[in-house]
C-alpha cells in the first residue's frame, strides 16, 4: 500500500470521526432556528410547573394538587428529571431555555444515531438515515420529556443491537443508562421490552448448548436492567406509573398522539413504509426470524400509535444496519485506527471548533430573537378575565389544562390522562363534543362548575349559548367563556 493511499485513508478516518458531531450540530442549529415549532403543546406548561415545584420543595409529587376533580389522588411523575431540567432552563432563559435543551437532545440523538450506523454503513447512508429519522419524527419533536429521553433510547437499543450482532451479551456497564432513562421518561419500558427480542437475534444460528448459555446471560442482564430502572426516587412504583398510560383503553384512540396512523392522505411515514418494502425487494434482504419480528414489532407500534413513529424511525435502521452493511462492505479502514496523537489532536480541535461555532450562533440568534409559545394554547385574555372574576371551578378544554396550571388555577382536566382515568376523560370528551347533551349538563352540575373555558369552535361552546342558566361572557379567536346567569358580578359579553 503506497504512502499517499495510507495517508488518504488516515485523513478519511479522521473526517469520519467528526461526521456524527457535524450532523448533531446541523440538527441543533436547525431546531434552534425553528424553535417556536417546539412550543406547540400545552403539556410543556405543566411539565415545567412540576419541575419548579420539585425544586422549590426538594421533594417529588406523590398525589395530585393541580386539579379540583382529583385532589389528593395518587399520582407520580415518571419524568421528574426532565421536568427539573426544563424548569431550570426556563428560569434561566425563559422559553429559549426549553428550546435550547430540546434542540440539544435532538442533536445528541442524531449524533449517536450516525455514530452507531457508521460501524456498519457508509457515511452517506448513515447521514441519510439520520435525516429521514428526524423528518419522520418532526410531528412529535416538542419541548417535552420524551425528547430529552430520545438519546438514551437510541444509545440503549444501539448497544443491545451491537451485542446481538456480535453474538454476545450487553455489558453491565450500560445499566446506568437505563437508570437515567427511567428518570427522564416513562418510555424506558420499551428498552426493557426489547431485551427479549434482541436476545433471540443473538442466539439465532448458534449451537444449542451455546444458545442456552447465552440466553441465560441475556436473561440475567434483563433482570439487572429491570432493577436498574427502579433506581429512581419512586423505586419500583416507576414501573407501575410508566405502564398506567397503556391501560387507558378507548381513550388512546381520542388523544391525538396516541391515535393510530391515518393514511387518508400521503404522509412521510407512509413513504417510509413503502421505502422499507422497496429496500427489501431491491436488495433481496434475507433476515433471520427474530430480526424480522423486531421490525414488525416496531412497525406495529408506529401503526397503532402516532407517537411511536419516532421509535420506528430511529430503531428500524439500527436493526437493518448489519444486514445492509454486509451487502456493501465498508471501504478499507485506517490501519492505524486514527489512534496516533496527531490524529486525535486534529479530531479534538475540529470538535471544539464545531461546538464553539454552534454556541456562538446560539448567542447571536438569542440576542435578537424571542421564542414564544403558540397562541392557540395560551388563552391569556380569557384567563385574565376568569382570574378577575375569581372563578374557582372551571370546565376547561383539554388543551388549556397545561396553561391553567401554569397560572396556578385548578383544572378540570389536563394532559395527565393516567391520573384521571379512561372513564372520566372519555366522559369529558363526549360532553365537550356534545355527543350527548345530558353528559354536558351532568358534568356542569355534578362538579358545581361556575365557568367554562372552551376552544372557540368547540361544540360545547355553541350549545352553552342555548342552555338555560348559562350565558356567554367572553369570546375571541382562541377561547370562549360561559358563566352561570346568576354569577355575581357578571359583565356584558365581549368578543374580538
Amino acid at each position: 500500500m503506497s504512502l499517499s493511499f495510507a495517508n488518504g485513508i488516515a485523513v478519511q478516518g479522521r473526517a469520519r470521526a467528526l461526521v456524527p458531531l457535524c450532523v448533531g450540530a446541523g440538527a441543533y442549529l436547525f431546531f434552534l432556528y425553528v424553535g417556536n415549532t417546539l412550543l406547540q403543546d400545552s403539556d410543556s406548561f405543566w411539565q415545567i410547573k412540576i419541575g419548579q415545584w420539585i425544586l422549590d420543595h426538594h421533594a417529588l409529587p406523590t398525589t395530585d394538587f393541580y386539579s379540583f376533580t382529583r385532589p389528593g389522588a395518587p399520582w407520580i411523575s415518571t419524568s421528574w428529571l426532565s421536568q427539573v431540567l426544563f424548569a431550570l432552563s426556563y428560569t434561566q432563559w425563559d422559553w429559549a431555555g426549553p428550546v435550547i435543551l430540546t434542540a440539544l437532545a435532538i442533536a445528541l440523538s442524531a449524533a449517536i444515531f450516525v455514530y452507531l450506523l457508521d460501524a456498519q454503513l457508509e457515511i452517506p447512508r448513515a447521514v441519510l438515515f439520520a435525516m429521514l429519522a428526524v423528518t419522520l419524527s418532526l410531528h412529535h419533536i416538542l419541548a417535552r420529556p420524551h425528547v430529552l429521553a430520545l438519546p438514551a433510547m437510541i444509545a440503549w437499543v444501539g448497544m443491545l443491537m451491537a451485542a446481538a450482532d456480535r453474538k454476545g451479551t450487553p455489558s453491565w456497564y450500560w445499566l446506568p443508562l437505563m437508570s437515567l432513562w427511567a428518570n427522564l421518561h416513562g418510555g424506558f419500558v420499551l428498552g426493557l421490552a426489547l431485551i427479549g427480542p434482541m436476545s433471540f437475534v443473538a442466539i439465532w444460528g448458534l449451537e444449542s448448548d451455546k444458545q442456552v448459555r447465552l440466553l441465560v446471560r441475556w436473561f440475567l442482564f434483563g433482570v439487572a436492567a429491570m432493577a436498574a430502572s427502579c433506581i429512581t426516587p419512586y423505586g419500583w412504583r416507576t414501573l407501575l406509573g410508566a405502564t398506567n398510560i397503556l391501560n387507558l383503553g378507548e381513550l388512546l384512540s381520542v388523544i391525538s398522539e396516541w391515535m393510530p396512523s391515518n393514511f387518508a392522505s400521503f404522509t412521510a411515514f407512509e413513504g417510509a413504509l413503502l421505502g422499507l418494502i422497496a429496500i427489501g425487494l431491491h436488495r433481496g434482504l434475507t433476515l433471520c426470524p427474530p430480526r424480522i419480528l423486531l421490525i414488525l414489532l416496531l412497525t406495529w407500534m408506529a401503526l397503532t400509535h402516532v407517537r411511536s413513529i419516532e421509535a420506528f424511525a430511529f430503531l428500524v435502521p439500527l436493526v437493518l444496519a448489519k444486514p445492509l452493511g454486509e451487502q456493501s462492505p465498508l471501504s478499507q479502514p485506517d490501519p492505524q485506527g486514527g489512534g496516533s496523537w496527531p490524529a486525535r489532536y486534529v479530531t479534538v480541535t475540529g470538535a471544539l471548533m464545531i461546538v464553539a461555532a454552534s454556541w456562538t450562533s446560539t448567542s447571536i440568534y438569542m440576542s435578537h430573537h424571542r421564542f414564544t409559545f403558540t397562541i392557540d394554547q395560551t388563552p391569556v385574555a380569557a384567563v385574565d378575565l376568569l382570574q378577575q372574576r375569581k372563578a374557582q371551578r372551571i370546565l376547561n378544554a383539554y388543551q388549556f389544562g397545561g396553561y391553567l396550571i401554569s397560572r396556578d388555577i385548578p383544572v378540570f382536566v389536563d394532559g395527565r390522562a393516567e391520573l384521571y382515568g379512561e372513564t372520566f376523560v372519555m366522559d369529558f370528551f363526549k360532553a365537550v363534543e356534545v355527543k350527548k347533551l345530558d353528559n354536558l349538563t351532568r358534568l356542569l352540575d355534578e362538579y358545581k362548575i361556575d365557568a367554562t373555558l372552551m376552544v372557540a369552535d368547540a361544540p360545547a361552546a355553541q350549545v352553552l349559548d342555548h342552555i338555560k342558566g348559562w350565558k356567554r361572557l367572553y369570546a375571541d379567536k382562541i377561547a370562549v367563556i360561559h358563566v352561570r346567569d346568576d354569577a355575581e358580578g357578571a359583565t356584558a359579553a365581549q368578543s374580538k
